[in-house]
């Protein structure tokens, strides 16, 4: 193990390392049932993919948790038009967030023939009012990084290896949100969302709602990065109607579960809306 885990590990070494046996697995060059010998036998190419394969977490189950939080942006600004824009996006699957079927309790929202429908446990019930907001999502666009290509099969494969093996409905959700993308894959953009996104907010159309999403990737930002990413949401606020959607920690602060902070413009004053499970199982709407 020490040979293949660099000597000072970064904090997701344990989480590469899996990752990267769970992929020979998945193509047939590893069996959980003999990993030692996978260990021995796949040691240069598990070397290379902890030291270089960054985690890749691209859940479609967090759009059953921040659908509302869209449809709650376009209700309280008036909007019947939304633009999304992904921080952070990975392969780009959450932009599929429009094109799904999803079950609440109080009802459901989008189209009947949708390829995918999510559910999942609502600790707080989000109200049939809400789910009557239908807005147009006219434009998705995705920034990241390192963005994952899940038109071709390396990129399946490399987001696939990083679900649990024993999460087999996690893994199957993942495989037809992939054929979703497929079918009708948004626009991504490779580079840094902070330097980036002025730009891209700048020639925002001038009709409907631009909704920022952010989910998890906030967390690979330094502070100075997140004083940036604040002061041009700021500014693009200030230009005209803009909201944004984010993942984070609640309050009060926990490190079980996320808090779902929702800014709009003008105004621009932050509010927690709901609590929600990481990847998206649970949601408080209060």
């Amino acid at each position: 193990m020490a040979e293949i885990i660099e000597p000072e590990p970064r904090w997701d070494a344990a989480l590469r390392l899996l990752g990267g046996v769970h992929y020979l697995v998945l193509t047939g060059r590893a069996s959980w049932d003999r990993i030692g010998d996978a260990l021995v036998d796949e040691r240069d190419f598990l070397r290379g993919f902890v030291a270089e394969q960054r985690v890749q977490t691209n859940e479609i189950q967090r759009c059953w948790a921040l659908l509302p939080c869209v449809l709650d942006a376009s209700r309280r600004l008036g909007s019947s038009t939304l633009d999304l824009v992904e921080l952070g996006t990975s392969a780009g699957l959450l932009l599929a967030l429009p094109r799904l079927r999803y079950r609440y309790q109080a009802g459901s929202w989008g189209p009947a023939e949708a390829p995918l429908e999510l559910s999942g446990e609502e600790r707080g019930e989000v109200p049939a009012s809400l789910l009557r907001e239908v807005p147009r999502v006219r434009g998705r666009v995705g920034i990241d990084l390192f963005p994952v290509d899940v038109t071709t099969d390396e990129g399946s494969l490399l987001l696939q290896s990083f679900v649990w093996a024993d999460r087999v409905d996690r893994l199957e959700r993942l495989r037809r949100a992939i054929d979703v993308h497929r079918q009708d894959p948004p626009e991504i953009v490779q580079g840094d969302f902070v330097e980036l996104l002025p730009e891209r907010l700048s020639r925002r159309p001038a009709d409907g709602l631009t909704v920022v999403l952010q989910v998890a990737a906030g967390g690979y930002l330094s502070d100075e990065g997140w004083e940036r990413l604040g002061a041009v949401l700021d500014e693009a606020g200030r230009q005209g109607p803009l909201a944004y959607v984010f993942a984070g920690l609640p309050e009060p602060r926990s490190d079980l579960y996320w808090g779902l902070w929702l800014t709009l413009w003008p105004g621009g004053e932050r509010e927690q809306i709901a609590l929600a499970d990481f990847h998206g199982a649970w949601l408080d709407w209060p």
